[in-house]
């Protein structure tokens, strides 16, 4: 995708060869900062304190964190140091463990002096592998956007609901619920996005309205309320959401908040879509409201808001009052009935274990 009329995409490596480079996103939108990472150590802390955030980022920052590793302790001790240290950055996003079993998968027959080529070569791999996906993911939902403009809206705007941030900067490229809307906009559709500020760490304020400006998508930023009100108006055409694990009776875990929108959508009869790349499936969750860990963040995330002043500056303010406690549930998760349809890179599924395991029989294998 485009920043300034070039292309970047969220994660890669250096022209050294070895540490890898990533878009800063604590610092976005008011600041464009490429952070180096190289060490495991660093991966860890980017994903931990979100300066990588969205389920596949943290996918491809952990194999590169494994890659790494390996540059600096190849041996049996360090590849489970490695994965030890990584795979507890961040407890809801199943992306973070697929990715690193399938390091340690790579690894462990190699031998040690031979870890460190392997494990960068894997990584790359993960990394291709999740922008070739995420291509999927965009063909298979231009197709609903395409059968809107065909059945109800034909030569007029299709308005799109989005929450969080499941564009570019939470995938390598293309992101997963803006990945369809990137291409109907290339495609020369008319689109328009409604994007949710997303409290309280404002993904949506900050970071889809950022990468959506740059690549000139026509969007409006709308506080997280205000999205039934739209719907009951006739103003969302459909919604698209991603999302950080969906569990094998097709429950959707996402930023905190979905649910609330899915049940708006069901009301008024607006398709409600969860677009995902299949390493975010977890065949190993019967019931994800039941079984899925909510991850909870700390309250300064509730308590303070950073912006830029009228004269320029960075800004931390509180907005609770001292004293206040605070709770910070960092996801929901939407049952498989809320849901229209799963967008994917094997096409649009029905929610529900079937329809899955038909899709990827592959990922129930590496689950059992």
């Amino acid at each position: 995708m485009k920043v300034d009329g070039k292309h970047f995409r969220s994660i890669w490596r250096e022209r050294d060869g070895w540490s890898v480079g990533a878009i800063d996103q604590r610092r976005l939108p008011h600041e464009f900062v490429v952070a180096r990472l190289t060490s495991c150590e660093d991966a860890a802390v980017a994903i931990r304190d979100m300066l990588v955030r969205g389920a596949p980022l943290i996918g491809a920052t952990a194999a590169y964190g494994m890659a790494l590793a390996m540059r600096e302790d190849a041996s049996d001790a360090g590849l489970k140091r490695a994965y030890d240290t990584l795979v507890v950055a961040r407890p809801t996003a199943i992306n973070l463990k697929w990715a690193l079993d399938e390091m340690r998968t790579t690894l462990a027959p190699i031998d040690s002096p031979e870890r460190a080529e392997a494990a960068y070569a894997r990584a790359d791999e993960i990394v291709e592998q999740d922008v070739e996906i995420n291509r999927g993911i965009a063909g298979n939902g231009l197709k609903l956007i395409e059968a809107i403009v065909a059945k109800k809206k034909p030569g007029e705007t299709v308005n799109v609901l989005t929450h969080c941030n499941a564009g570019w900067l939470a995938t390598v490229d293309w992101g997963t619920a803006t990945a369809p809307i990137y291409l109907a906009h290339e495609r020369g559709i008319k689109i328009h996005v409604w994007v949710d500020e997303t409290r309280p760490r404002n993904q949506g304020a900050s970071l889809t309205a950022w990468e959506l400006g740059h690549h000139g998508v026509p969007h409006t930023v709308i506080p997280d309320n205000t999205g039934g009100h739209l719907m009951q108006h006739g103003m969302v055409d459909l919604a698209i959401v991603g999302t950080d694990r969906v569990a094998a009776n097709g429950d959707v875990c996402n930023k905190i908040g979905t649910y609330l929108k899915a049940l708006a959508a069901h009301d008024n009869n607006v398709p409600f879509y969860v677009a995902l790349p299949s390493p975010t499936i977890d065949f190993t969750v019967d019931d994800g409201i039941r079984d899925i860990p909510i991850e909870q963040r700390s309250g300064t995330e509730v308590t303070d808001m950073t912006g830029r002043t009228a004269d320029g500056r960075l800004e931390t303010v509180r907005i609770v009052p001292e004293g206040s406690p605070v709770a910070n549930y960092a996801f929901d998760v939407t049952p498989a009935r809320l849901v229209t349809g799963l967008i994917t890179e094997r096409g649009v599924l029905k929610p529900d274990r079937a329809s899955l395991a038909a899709a990827f029989p592959e990922r129930i294998a590496t689950a059992e």
